[in-house]
């Protein structure tokens, strides 16, 4: 069975997790460039839609409503 992982920085083939000690990514140069995006932001985790209660105005401190 070929391996469907592809490295989310150069792009190139690589193995799965058991056989690749940098998984998600294929070497220790893509490892420090990926974690150079998510020290200098470049990433973003989606925030949920207004009203699910994930990342609302509320005031965190705040006793939820009964």
């Amino acid at each position: 069975m070929a391996s469907s992982f592809v490295c989310p920085v150069c792009k190139t083939p690589i193995a799965g997790r058991a056989s690749n000690r940098f998984f998600p990514v294929c070497s220790e140069r893509c490892r420090l460039i990926d974690l150079g995006r998510w020290l200098g932001e470049e990433y973003r985790v989606p925030a949920g839609p207004p009203g699910d209660g994930a990342g609302g105005s509320q005031d965190p401190g705040a006793d939820p409503e009964p």
